[in-house]
């Protein structure tokens, strides 16, 4: 076990060291090389350093350096040292987190992880949540919490009576709302397309002069952070007219959520504590390992209400936090030890300053390319910037271009009919020369 763990973590180790000197994306000739990895399943057993250093040899060149400085394609971070560390520490520990008297260590720091979350983020006093996969089950969790609350408020209990027969739920939704909020209210039953859409501005930001009149059972989805743009929602004024007739009010904020922390960037948060629900990632912009999902709720009792699981087998009873009662699942990894120790590295002022580097790089890349002559097109307010380079076929030859060269990757979109390269700045690991060698091959690459 020893030698299997060392080699293992002398693989890691010098697979990030040379993420700084490979191109970004993996060569053709490294992916061809992973159809070695189809075979039948061996009939006789191989000893475990041989299947580690096939893993690293055949997987490792084939991998997009989504770990390294110059990857812009999605907002994705790379891994904190202590928040890596942290994860391969709690896989060693192998903790099924979900009940507090089994495994209280995991179960007690996830609970202090949370508590400093919710600080940082400026929520109210006495929220609470769960750690999950990602942002799409974020806002499944923090959505079913809702849905239980319109309900109840209706005298419906949906967990034991399901929707069959159930007040109907109106759900309003901005028009550019993430497709995985969509696909959040789909596995709740409350439909993909039985939304009410509301129309947005020229940055993407839900319209309260559009806003459409309601009553009964509702819930608003908000969004802090436009995928796109970065754009807000104008949260706390939807809050006010939804709260008026007595709507629950969701925010998706799976990377703007972020901008809370910082004092460069919190006025767009302004008026989100006044929402109901919020869910955000902390492998997109705390840097933490994937997967790591947050849900937050002003009211715990409602998620709760909405995850709860009792057995006679479960040690439920108990006056501490049992993890389980607030998440989907029952088996669970401990996945906000990372959280934890990606909190603990930086503090309160590592984190601002985390955040408020990275809109630095991207206002940096918007000025550049914009003195250049390209068209930027939204209004860089945190960590997105959209760069159209003439026509769509152009902008396409130019974005294929710049993942060939190498030295970054920037991914495309489509946004209000513009075709455009998205550049989302959100690793730890970026610096200002890192920047300066991405856009030297941006320019070179959109001039020839």
């Amino acid at each position: 076990m020893r030698a299997l763990l060392k080699t293992s973590s002398e693989l890691a180790i010098r697979y990030l060291e040379e993420l700084d000197h490979r191109k970004v994306a993996p060569s053709a000739a490294a992916i061809d090389r992973i159809e070695r990895f189809r075979e039948p399943l061996p009939e006789s057993s191989t000893s475990p350093e041989d299947v580690i250093r096939m893993l690293d040899d055949i997987g490792s060149p084939a991998t997009m350096a989504m770990a390294g400085p110059r990857f812009f394609g999605f907002v994705i971070g790379g891994s904190l040292p202590a928040s890596l560390a942290a994860n391969w520490l709690a896989g060693a520990w192998d903790q099924n987190s979900a009940l507090y008297q089994v495994t209280p260590a995991t179960a007690l720091i996830e609970e202090v992880a949370l508590g400093w979350l919710i600080d940082l983020f400026g929520l109210p006093a006495g929220s609470g949540g769960a750690f999950v996969t990602g942002a799409t089950v974020a806002n499944f969790t923090g959505l079913a919490a809702a849905r239980h609350d319109v309900l109840k408020n209706a005298n419906w209990n949906v967990e034991a009576d399901g929707l069959f027969g159930a007040p109907p739920i109106a759900v309003i939704v901005g028009e550019e709302a993430h497709p995985t909020l969509f696909k959040s209210l789909g596995m709740l039953g409350l439909g993909r397309s039985r939304v009410i859409r509301v129309p947005v501005d020229g940055q993407g930001r839900m319209r309260t002069d559009a806003f459409p009149k309601f009553s009964g059972p509702t819930i608003v989805c908000t969004q802090a952070g436009n995928v796109n743009t970065g754009a807000f929602d104008p949260i706390g004024e939807i809050c006010d007219v939804a709260h008026e007739s007595g709507a629950w009010v969701h925010v998706d904020g799976a990377f703007g959520l972020w901008a809370a922390t910082t004092p460069t960037h919190s006025t767009l948060t302004r008026g989100i504590e006044k929402a109901d629900s919020w869910a955000t990632d902390a492998h997109k912009w705390l840097n933490v390992p994937y997967d790591s999902g947050i849900t937050l709720v002003r009211n715990p009792h409602a998620l709760q209400a909405a995850m709860a699981i009792t057995a006679e087998y479960l040690p439920t009873a108990s006056a501490d936090r049992n993890p389980s009662d607030f998440t989907p699942e029952l088996s669970r990894r401990a996945r906000g030890i990372e959280v934890w120790a990606a909190l603990r590295q930086l503090g309160r002022q590592g984190v601002a300053d985390m955040i408020a580097r990275c809109c630095r790089h991207a206002r940096r890349f918007a000025e550049v390319l914009g003195d250049a002559g390209h068209d930027i097109l939204n209004d860089v307010v945190l960590n997105q910037v959209l760069v159209s380079f003439g026509e769509p076929e152009m902008t396409r030859k130019v974005i294929e271009g710049i993942q060939q060269d190498g030295v970054c990757w920037c991914g495309s979109t489509v946004w209000q009919d513009h075709t455009a390269m998205r550049i989302s700045v959100s690793s730890w690991a970026t610096t200002d020369d890192d920047v300066e060698m991405s856009l030297e091959s941006m320019l070179r690459i959109a001039r020839e």
